[in-house]
Parts: structure tokens; sequence; C-alpha cells
């Protein structure tokens, strides 16, 4: 396993040099959507209207930060169940998008998904919004203010710490992490 540092958007040489495991800090810019706004980015789409912003190369981080508290720039800001996306995920990776972060494995069409269009699903650690949080260092709402703590808001996160959880060639951490800890049990 290897650590990455990496700058969005993304392309295919930085997609492709990342493996299920490795430990990445992300620089850049990400977007911020949830279930609903993944419901009104559908809808959209559906209505060959123009998305808030520019799928291609960009990462989707599942989350819904909490208020931000006086003097911070964001509240607290942890990951949120992934296979609530799982859905509109594939029709999103099609349409160019190439990172997502969250947490929990993904259902096996948006694994298929990831592998068809060379993109990667990071996994951050639930339960570490505060210290995730660290790492924005820039917050603004772009889109669907009327969701709250759910808009999409583009931030700017610098060593934004995450794990490679499915690379662009299907290997899925949450199938090969169990097995591997066990034969590191039985080899003690």
């Amino acid at each position: 396993m290897k650590t990455h540092k990496i700058t969005t958007p993304l392309d295919y040489n930085t997609i492709s040099n990342l493996n299920a495991g490795d430990k990445v800090f992300i620089n850049g810019y990400i977007y911020t959507a949830r279930d609903a706004a993944h419901q009104r980015l559908m809808k959209q789409i559906e209505n060959g209207d123009e998305l808030p912003f520019p799928l291609e190369g960009e990462i989707i981080y599942y989350v819904g930060p909490t208020p931000a508290p006086e003097g911070k720039i964001i509240g607290s800001a942890g990951p949120t169940t992934s296979s609530r996306m799982d859905i509109p995920t594939p029709t999103l990776l099609e349409k160019g998008l190439k990172g997502m972060v969250g947490k929990g494995n993904r259902s096996k069409a948006v694994v298929e998904s990831i592998k068809k269009n060379q993109s990667v699903y990071f996994a951050a650690i639930g339960g570490a919004g505060a210290l995730i949080a660290s790492s924005i260092i820039e917050s603004e709402i772009i889109a669907y203010p009327d969701l709250e703590t759910e808009a999409i808001r583009r931030i700017k996160v610098q060593d934004f710490p995450v794990i490679v959880a499915i690379d662009s060639t299907g290997n899925n951490l949450y199938e090969k992490g169990p097995t591997s800890y066990k034969e590191g049990l039985n080899n003690k």
C-alpha cells in the first residue's frame, strides 16, 4: 500500500496509479452532495438542464456538514453512507464524475460502473467529522440552498485524508480487507 498526494480535478493517470487500500491526501476543490441533492441532479440530467457544476474529472463527497461554529469555515463534516447514492452514481460516472468519497461498500452496479468509467471510490473515516473539517479551507454553497446542510457546496480541501476503497479496476477494500486481516491473524 502506498500513500499519494493528489490534486483535483482527477485524470486517468492519477486514477490508474491508485490501488485499493492506498492512503490518499486530496488537494483542490471537491463538491458535496447527499441524497436530496443527488435526486435534484438526476432530475436536471433527465430534463437536459445544465448542472450546477461540471462533472468532468470531479469528486463528490457524500456529506451534509453541520452549521459552521463562529469563526470556522464549516462544521463537522463526516461522511454519510454511500449506498444511499448507488442508484444515481452510474449516471453521474457516465457524465464524467471521477471520484466519490463516503463510507461503506457500494453495489455491484456501482463497482462495474467505476471500472467502466475509470473512476475511484474513496472511504473517509466515519466518526471523524471534526478532524476531516480541519482539512476544508473554503466552503461555498453553489446549488440548492433550500436543502440547508444538504445543499451542494464547492469546498477547497488541503490534505483531505481518505483511503482508496474501490480502485478503477474494481479491487474492493471492503472485500479484500477482511480476508487480509484474517490471514494476518492466522500467520501469528
